[in-house]
């Protein structure tokens, strides 16, 4: 699993990143202070499995915070893309590149209006928000249209003269930017294409065939970043009625940064996701942090709900994705050194409990026998479909 967080240059992405992660990221109010990517961890949040059943999982991988479960995602940063980077203006090239490998994008934008479309800081509310909402669509469908385009008449020619099955010829062409061929199948039936005469297919059917590619290979949620600067809440409601099949989130990357840090340095307790937090012990602040912690759970998390930065993460892998989070284990909820439901694996949606065994191992998947749901104690088969939250235990033979 791996989430892209992309946008412009100076619009807090760094910032951004480094509030999901608390990974090392250098930050300036300058653009392309990335160069090469940040690669980090961050963290999806689910209710603890072992609840239930009066108890607190021991994640291997992860942690939980009270009620909740956090589990690792890989996350990378890539540098500013300005309007033009699929032509490589700004290093396009190579920064999108950078992205070839990303199942879900989280789209950075400044909805305060205070930075431009160069990434150049201007007045707060003095640039519209809604231009950078268009671009980037338009820099990632030009840039599939350029990796499909690369030598296309030839390419076509081929398949027709070799009477190659097209979805084959291109999910192979396009296997780096994890298109299959199915998703080229139901393309082409979407876009009513036909597929015995791929030579025949227009400049504008190729645009088609690039943007459905796109949508569904790199969905996108979008973090309205700066949403705590006084008019931006504006900007916001005004972007989500402008574009309503997009998914936005208000969010204020600095007050989570400033959050987490306070919190690893056991300053205050804090879930992230959540609408408040406590102070552990006022004695170790000064009256200046004191203010500022103050400030942000007044003005952000009241106001607000919470930072955003946490939902936005859950968005993106939990609704635009579809993913579920599965746990292995059985009765017991242990593994023989008695940590309970240690793992988690986030499944693509409508996986089965058979995809489950395969994903745990293969051998489980090829001598499968039988699965158990263990919060219902049914025992079902290998086409049972999976839910958000299961505990599965596999049984297999030898």
């Amino acid at each position: 699993m791996l989430v892209g967080i992309v946008g412009k240059p100076s619009v807090g992405k760094s910032t951004f990143f480094r509030s999901s992660s608390l990974a090392d990221a250098e930050i300036a109010n300058y653009p392309f202070t990335t160069i090469k990517p940040n690669e980090g961890v961050g963290y999806v949040k689910v209710k603890d499995p072992a609840l239930p059943f009066g108890k607190s999982s021991n994640p291997r991988n992860g942690f939980v915070l009270k009620d909740w479960r956090f589990v690792p995602v890989q996350l990378i940063d890539v540098a500013g893309l300005v309007p033009g980077a699929h032509e490589g203006k700004g290093m396009g090239n190579q920064f999108l590149d950078d992205l070839r490998q990303a199942d879900v994008l989280i789209h950075v934008i400044d909805i305060s209006g205070s930075t431009n479309e160069k990434g150049e800081s201007v007045d707060p509310l003095s640039y519209d928000p809604a231009g950078d909402v268009k671009f980037l669509e338009v820099e990632l469908d030009m840039w599939y249209l350029q990796i499909l385009k690369k030598g296309w008449e030839k390419f076509a020619r081929t398949v027709v003269q070799e009477k190659a099955a097209i979805q084959i010829a291109l999910a192979k062409q396009l296997s780096g930017l994890k298109v299959t061929e199915e998703l080229i199948d139901e393309a082409i039936v979407k876009l009513s294409l036909n597929k015995e005469k791929p030579h025949e297919w227009t400049e504008e059917n190729l645009k088609e065939l690039a943007t459905y590619l796109r949508r569904k290979t790199k969905p996108m949620a979008i973090a309205c970043n700066k949403i705590d600067v006084p008019g931006a809440d504006k900007n916001f409601t005004r972007l989500k009625d402008m574009f309503p099949d997009y998914a936005f989130v208000g969010v204020s990357a600095e007050s989570e940064l400033a959050l987490r840090q306070a919190s690893k340095a056991e300053l205050i307790d804090y879930i992230p996701g959540e609408n408040t937090f406590e102070f552990k012990d006022e004695s170790k602040l000064n009256e200046k942090q004191i203010q500022a912690l103050q400030f942000i759970k007044e003005n952000v998390l009241q106001k607000f709900g919470s930072t955003g930065v946490q939902n936005i993460l859950d968005e993106a892998v939990f609704d635009k994705l579809g993913y579920l989070a599965i746990f292995p284990g059985g009765s017991k909820l242990e593994d023989k050194d008695g940590n309970t439901l240690p793992d988690c694996f986030l499944m693509p949606p409508q996986s089965t409990a058979l995809d489950f065994a395969y994903k745990l191992h293969t051998d489980f998947g090829k001598n499968f026998i039988r699965a158990i749901d263990i919060l219902t104690k049914r025992t079902v088969g290998k086409e049972h479909p999976l839910k958000h939250g299961d505990i599965v235990e596999i049984v297999a033979g030898r």
